[in-house]
């Protein structure tokens, strides 16, 4: 079998990470809920840093289909989304509404943009600061599950979850301008 040709199938192994994941993504959720703060962790560690894998095996053997251009961005939403939106339930948590409803507004708002511009034969792939704002995100979603596994974290612990969450939030607002502002700047026709 020669991995280096071309996959059209869907079937493939970067799918699959994108579906365990996503399978992953939903257990967060419900083990924030149940103030499983632990195995949630676990959960999301593994998740979010699978991201990577599923790319780089996309590009490594030829495997990149539109099923999986689709699904791993979604997937990635839902992580993040879904994790700050189960964590509002959590009042310890330092993540309140506004937070979690700005983070989903602008992963609805991007992904509006992206289908937008890819419609129109565009290329919307994801800029550096797109990926420190993931990055940020996931910082902030492990630092804040840390925090609430200790129960009563000392001061430099609590200091360090305000940080992250407001780092996330700012560079959430700044990559969803930039994303703005590019599809303004293009000019990009409407189907």
């Amino acid at each position: 079998m020669n991995l280096t040709a071309p996959s059209t199938s869907n079937y493939n192994v970067p799918n699959a990470l994108s579906a365990a994941r996503l399978v992953l993504a939903i257990v967060v959720c419900v083990l924030i809920e149940l103030r499983c703060f632990f195995p949630a962790l676990i959960c999301f560690v593994i998740a979010a840093s699978t991201d990577f894998l599923d790319g780089w095996w996309a590009r490594k053997y030829n495997q990149i289909t539109k099923l999986g251009r689709i699904l791993d961005p979604f997937v990635d939403k839902t992580i993040i989304c879904g994790a700050m939106i189960a964590l509002v339930g959590i009042p310890e948590s330092g993540i309140v509404a506004w937070m979690a409803i700005l983070v989903t507004c602008r992963e609805l708002l991007v992904t509006s943009l992206r289908g937008l511009v890819e419609g129109s034969g565009g290329d919307f792939s994801a800029k550096q600061l797109g990926k420190w704002k993931m990055a940020a995100q996931c910082a902030a979603i492990v630092t804040v599950l840390l925090c609430l596994m200790q129960g009563s974290p000392p001061a430099g612990w609590i200091w360090a979850r305000w940080l992250s969450i407001w780092a996330a939030v700012i560079l959430t607002v700044l990559s969803g301008l930039e994303y703005v502002m590019l599809v303004v700047r293009s000019n990009t026709p409407t189907p």
